[in-house]
């Protein structure tokens, strides 16, 4: 039987109160550990505090502490392994490259319990994929929303698992994403100038700098938070404008962090949310008066968020080589770029 593996995790500035929620919020969303199972790790004596065990998950925290935590052997899987088409970019022994569509889900959770990418996986590479986050999510060192395409890694091995988790966690992986956005992100714009948080590069690229963490009401939301959220960095270089005036944005989005919904959530929390974004996006409507009735009735009825992972870049975990990876757009973006343009474009 191997050894557990050990996260080592150290507390950044101003944390929870207490130990469940300050790891929780530190812990790389890689390792697949919930703040309910942090906290079990905690009662069974698994974190250590300069080796001595911390076993209260209330126990009080403090910036610059450091805590190891024991990860047990992952039970066995259950997931069952479907037949399900896979658009694979990049395949070797290490790793996996997937061009995810629009509508499929990572892995398996309550109410898509089968037919996500993991099942597909477990199906094209006979079962054999390193557990992440117990057994939870075979292979899988990130993820990308259901509704959002494009580009995702997984691993095959233990080591490539563990040197891809490494990067993650240390934002040395290169992610650009396309987005379709209401508004247009402008760095002459004195509104979003005068917002906590946010700032213009050279180049007039947008920078958000705002903690994220989980809504207070809606528990399927992200929300920026005051105190106590994850560090979140956004960048979005604006590439097109759509409209006379203006009123829909092409935007490429950087990610130096990578939290859950965070270009929906950091972009919806500045007034730009993207197009089709019914959760982050509320009720918000493209103008006829700037797009015209048929752009706008298209704008609006567009059936998922306006998000693609189009770029991917990371060190192979063998053999220390530079990898970048691009997916076009899918059709359904490039149906609405097309519409967009026929509304103006600059």
């Amino acid at each position: 039987m191997s050894q557990p593996s050990r996260l080592e995790v150290e507390i950044g500035a101003d944390p929870p109160r207490r130990l469940d929620k300050a790891l929780a919020r530190e812990v790389p969303e890689s390792a697949g550990l919930s703040r309910t199972r942090l906290a079990r790790l905690i009662a069974e004596g698994r974190v250590r505090r300069a080796g001595v065990p911390v076993t209260e998950p209330k126990a009080p925290v403090s910036a610059g502490e450091v805590y190891e935590i024991e990860l047990p052997e992952p039970a066995p899987t259950d997931m069952q392994a479907e037949p399900i088409p896979l658009s694979i970019v990049y395949e070797d022994e290490e790793v996996i490259v997937i061009d995810k569509p629009a509508g499929m889900v990572v892995h398996p959770a309550p109410g898509a319990p089968s037919g996500t990418l993991v099942n597909a996986l477990l199906a094209h590479c006979g079962g054999q994929l390193p557990a992440v986050g117990g057994s939870a999510r075979p292979g899988i060192v990130h993820r990308i929303d259901k509704e959002t395409s494009g580009l995702l890694v997984v691993a095959r091995t233990d080591r490539a698992q563990q040197a891809l988790a490494a990067q993650f966690a240390a934002h040395t992986v290169h992610r650009r994403y396309v987005a379709f956005c209401h508004g247009v992100p402008e760095a002459s714009d004195p509104r979003l100038r005068g917002l906590p948080g946010v700032s213009f590069e050279p180049g007039g690229v947008l920078r958000i700098d705002l903690p994220l963490g989980r809504h207070p009401v809606d528990r399927q939301r992200q929300a920026v938070q005051r105190r106590g959220g994850r560090h979140a960095v956004t960048r979005a270089e604006l590439r097109a404008r759509f409209g006379s005036p203006p009123a829909a944005a092409r935007l490429d989005c950087r990610l130096e962090t990578g939290r859950t919904h965070q270009i929906r959530a950091h972009l919806a929390h500045v007034g730009h949310p993207l197009i089709g974004d019914r959760r982050y996006g509320g009720r918000r409507r493209a103008p006829a008066s700037a797009l015209g009735e048929e752009v706008a009735a298209f704008v609006d009825a567009f059936p998922r968020q306006a998000l693609h992972a189009a770029e991917l870049g990371f060190v192979h975990p063998a053999s220390g080589a530079r990898l970048l990876f691009t997916a076009p757009l899918p059709n359904d973006l490039s149906a609405l770029e097309a519409m967009l343009s026929c509304a103006g474009r600059t």
